[in-house]
């Protein structure tokens, strides 16, 4: 039974990963990264405020522990449940040690909510995997162990989100929140290879070589494009996040390095394709791999161009981890044994 449910656990489990990572997308692209503003709850509650209104203090009002107030523009948290009197009381609340920011967006909290959402319904796949997983451990342990290692990696991910929190969007934890995303998606992709194996592929040390540079740029690039990002961040935030056409009127030197980087890639990839085709076999995947090149590569020069249109952005880091997905799949067919 276990055995039966593993692979339809595995496939919706790779399919809301890249929800997960659209989810994310969407939280920077609307600058909600602190629209909960405590983790794992959202203001204090499981399911978070609609209006400022819940967030102000009020007489004669039942309190929970850990509820969250925002008074004189700092964040009271309850300290054990009680019932408000007709004045404040100070001895009730402590102030909030993690972080300053005490701001209340009704769309950015439920923005970062539904992302919250996305990473618990993503863990219920892989807790499932992880169960059935030990049925395979005669027939090979590397299923098992594997399946242990995306659970992990789930969870210091979401440890990471945590921290990401806690330091109201530190950007080097925001970068290696998004890198380890793709660590997930690789044990994930790993599991379906070993589980259904396809025909075997001839192998060729130069085509195996060039896999591994591919899939090393373009974690490279998505590193340098996080750091874009972040300036973009701070422009959106100036500008009241309109006026886009603004935001890249003085880039900094790390855009141009993420353009240039970008031609690398292209060359890189379709010389990976090109030699491929000559020296291996059964690797059509790999066609897959240049029309992504160029379906990022466009979405790159909207970005840019038209001034950062509505989706744009998530679209663009969905089609860098799609990237990935193909170019490491495609790696470990190369690297696979028969």
């Amino acid at each position: 039974m276990l055995k039966k449910i593993f692979h339809p656990t595995l496939t919706i489990a790779i399919i809301l990963v890249y929800v997960v990572i659209i989810a994310g997308s969407v939280v920077r692209m609307t600058g909600s990264g602190m629209g909960c503003p405590d983790w794992p709850k959202c203001f204090g509650y499981i399911i978070p405020p609609t209006e400022s209104s819940q967030l102000n203090w009020k007489p004669e009002h039942s309190y929970k522990k850990g509820q969250v107030i925002i008074l004189e523009e700092e964040l009271r948290v309850v300290v054990e449940d009680f019932t408000s009197a007709n004045a404040y009381n100070p001895n009730n609340w402590i102030g909030y040690s993690k972080h300053n920011y005490a701001k209340f967006n009704p769309v950015h909290t439920w923005v970062e909510y539904i992302n919250r959402l996305a990473s618990v319904v993503f863990g219920i796949p892989i807790l499932l995997l992880v169960v059935c997983s030990f049925s395979f451990w005669r027939i090979d342990k590397r299923i098992l162990l594997l399946s242990l290692a995306t659970l992990f990696s789930v969870i210091f991910e979401a440890w990471l989100g945590k921290i990401v929190v806690d330091t109201n969007l530190m950007p080097v934890k925001i970068t290696l929140h998004v890198l380890f995303v793709f660590f997930i998606v690789a044990f994930l992709l790993w599991l379906r290879l070993i589980t259904r194996p396809l025909p075997f592929v001839a192998k060729s040390k130069q085509v195996t070589n060039l896999g591994y540079l591919a899939v090393v740029l373009t974690l490279v690039q998505v590193v340098i494009g996080t750091q874009v990002r972040q300036y973009i961040d701070v422009q959106m935030e100036t500008n009241n996040y309109s006026n886009g056409e603004v935001w890249l009127v003085e880039p900094p030197i790390i855009f141009y390095i993420h353009r240039s980087f970008s031609i690398l890639i292209v060359l890189v990839n379709f010389g990976w394709i090109w030699l491929a085709k000559k020296q291996t076999s059964h690797m059509f995947l790999m066609n897959w791999i240049a029309i992504i090149v160029v379906l990022e590569a466009l979405s790159g020069i909207i970005l840019y161009y038209l001034d950062f249109p509505f989706l744009s952005q998530p679209l663009h880091l969905l089609l860098a981890s799609i990237l990935f997905s193909v170019q490491f799949f495609c790696l470990l067919r190369l690297v696979h044994k028969k």
